[in-house]
């Protein structure tokens, strides 16, 4: 076992292949007590032609990490995380719709040194002391982008794609709601207790925004500066 520090807990992981290596920047020689434990079904079989076996572990290993992260405030939600003068900013939306093109167009608009993207595709939120943080994770879906960053929210938004841009904020039931549909969903009913009640708390105390936007730099430039004012 290795012992690694993501979204400030220890976690103890076998891991190999895809996970070793995306994990790497996560390693610790802490000592203490792991908080978290992942363990994998080695036994797990695998179809000829659909997922390798280093596939499989990087999928199960993020299925593992993020149940048990509902222990400690926190989950997963599906987005790309950009990070700008210290604050990190969220777009989710289903596969295929373009939230990673509209981060890479925040780096191209304010440039990469600028605008970093903390994690492509599952960052951890944790609640510490009432903040929301994101962090990067070692699962970035078909991407390698990471940073072992924990940065505070300063907003969520749900995109969908269209020919113009415009934003706006919503209510909080319809965020929990969007958050739920782009999140592991246990099926323990004690960690489903524990999501319910955190996305409750992320919803009610990080703003959230629906965006229609097109792929052209002005689709940046119209998020960044609402979001960033809160309005």
């Amino acid at each position: 076992m290795q012992t690694y520090r993501i979204a400030d807990l220890l976690v103890n992981m076998d891991v190999h292949g895809r996970t070793a290596v995306q994990a790497e920047i996560y390693k610790t020689d802490n000592t203490d007590k792991p908080e978290i434990t992942v363990t994998l079904n080695l036994n797990k079989t695998v179809n000829e032609g659909d997922f390798s076996p280093s596939d499989v572990e990087y999928m199960d290993s993020c299925s593992v990490f993020y149940r048990q992260l509902l222990c400690f405030n926190g989950l997963l939600l599906h987005s790309s995380a950009v990070v700008m003068d210290g604050r990190a900013y969220l777009f989710s939306a289903s596969s295929g719709t373009g939230k990673s093109t509209h981060t890479r167009l925040w780096q191209q608009v304010f440039g990469a040194d600028r605008a970093q993207i903390i994690n492509d595709d599952k960052p951890a939120l944790r609640q510490i002391d009432g903040v929301w943080y994101a962090y990067g994770t070692p699962w970035s879906g078909k991407s390698t982008t990471s940073l072992n960053l924990r940065v505070p929210i300063a907003g969520i938004c749900f995109l969908k794609q269209g020919k113009t841009n415009e934003i706006r904020k919503i209510s909080a039931a319809d965020a929990a709601f969007r958050v739920l549909e782009q999140t592991i969903r246990p099926k323990n009913s004690i960690l489903t207790a524990m999501l319910l009640e955190s996305v409750d708390k992320l919803v009610s105390q990080v703003e959230t925004y629906e965006m229609q936007c097109n792929m052209e730099p002005e689709a940046a430039m119209l998020s960044y500066q609402t979001m960033s004012a809160g309005t």
